[in-house]
């Protein structure tokens, strides 16, 4: 048996006016997609638990079949295992986000998609910066991709109480309301964040940006701590070696954990600018290879986050057209196959934000009974009977249901 994975990062929404009431998957031209719905089934799946914030860390890895109330350490040491930074068992790891705050208000989670070589500029000026201070002591920074960095604090320091906020869950309101509280460590990160407003503010980079009419990288934001989490593969757990092609860290940490190799796929980002024929290539190659290919999508998560609902469409059509197509054609290459298509959680345009709402999701293929005769939508997904209320029991439904 051949398994392919699809994740359209944050595709499940609600009504937008911008679509005459519709859903960006009601609205869409999805052919591929539908069809696979109509010949297989669907339904909802709550991938975020009890407790737990709606957010990619948590719901991909509910998604791909490991319980985050044992297994997931932060999102910060998901990336840095990405990123393959090695830390030390005591070590916090950190999400270290360039943002963009206008006056007061945090206005922009990405500091415009600031480009990787701007961002790495100002991270090695900021740790320039503090290194004389004494709150320096045991930080190391490391730049990632575009706005996405991380920093680790290997001083001993405790961060078991800390509570911090993702910049992506607070567009539009105050940075102050939403600094890093709890412990007695939360104030050398709001320190840290106020020296990096300091030092940006007249910043060449950001004078450049600035002048260019572009978001510029106004702070540091911590979130998202954790220690190095231990968690056994994906074979050890369901016998099957996998693979992973995604732009984003986050997905590359959590595939570089469980045992998944990471496909370096040409031309691809986390936008809608990314090469989607070219991951659908890929994703077909790898199936030659591995027994489970999974491919994540970020594109329609970020235009969300951007509110720009014609974006959030025009990258389901694209995944469509050029991923689940040419996927399911390889596939059915094969004896016996299955495919399952899902968001790993809703992104709301409305107002930016996750939101817990349990996802739709469709699988197809191989001994998978048809349910319904109907296209996947959040509301078919709803009103379809079939509701998985613990996430991380969808894998072993969609590997082993009807074998």
């Amino acid at each position: 048996m051949k398994y392919a994975i699809i994740i359209p990062d944050g595709a499940a929404d609600f009504p937008l006016d911008a679509l005459d009431g519709k859903t960006p998957f009601e609205a869409a031209r999805k052919p591929n997609t539908d069809a696979l719905a109509v010949a297989g089934r669907i339904g909802t799946v709550a991938t975020t638990p009890p407790g737990y914030q709606a957010g990619s860390d948590v719901c991909s890895m509910s998604l791909l079949g490991f319980d985050p109330a044992k297994y997931h350490p932060g999102r910060a040491p998901l990336e840095a295992a990405a990123m393959g930074i090695v830390t030390g068992p005591d070590d916090w790891i950190f999400r270290c986000n360039l943002i963009t705050v206008i006056d007061g208000i945090m206005s922009d989670h990405s500091a415009g998609h600031i480009p990787s070589a701007e961002s790495k500029q100002l991270l090695t000026d900021f740790a320039t910066h503090i290194a004389a201070h004494d709150i320096a002591h045991g930080l190391t920074f490391f730049p990632g991709v575009s706005y996405r960095n991380i920093m680790v604090d290997s001083s001993g320091r405790d961060y078991a109480d800390l509570n911090t906020v993702p910049p992506h869950d607070v567009p539009g309101e105050p940075m102050k309301k939403h600094l890093p509280k709890g412990g007695k460590n939360a104030k050398l990160l709001q320190t840290l964040i106020a020296e990096s407003e300091k030092l940006f503010a007249d910043h060449e980079i950001n004078k450049t940006r600035v002048e260019l009419g572009e978001s510029p990288a106004s702070h540091v934001w911590l979130w998202g701590p954790g220690k190095r989490p231990n968690i056994p593969t994906f074979q050890q757990l369901y016998g099957l070696r996998g693979a992973m092609i995604t732009a984003v860290d986050l997905l590359a940490g959590i595939a570089a954990l469980i045992g998944w190799d990471r496909l370096d796929v040409p031309g691809v980002t986390g936008y809608h600018d990314t090469d989607y024929a070219a991951k659908g290539r890929y994703a077909c190659g790898a199936l030659d290879v591995y027994d489970i290919v999974c491919v994540h999508v970020e594109a329609p998560d970020e235009a969300s986050h951007q509110a720009d609902a014609a974006t959030k469409l025009a990258s389901i059509e694209a995944i469509d057209q050029h991923i689940v197509g040419p996927v399911v054609a390889k596939l059915k290459t094969f004896p016996e196959w299955r495919v399952l298509y899902l968001p790993d959680h809703y992104t709301r345009v409305d107002n930016r934000k996750h939101d817990a709402a349990p996802p739709p999701f469709m699988m197809s293929g191989s001994k998978v009974a048809k349910l319904r005769d109907q296209p996947l939508t959040e509301a078919n997904a709803n009103a379809s009977g079939i509701h998985i209320a613990v996430g991380h029991e969808l894998m072993e439904y969609f590997l082993r249901s009807g074998l």
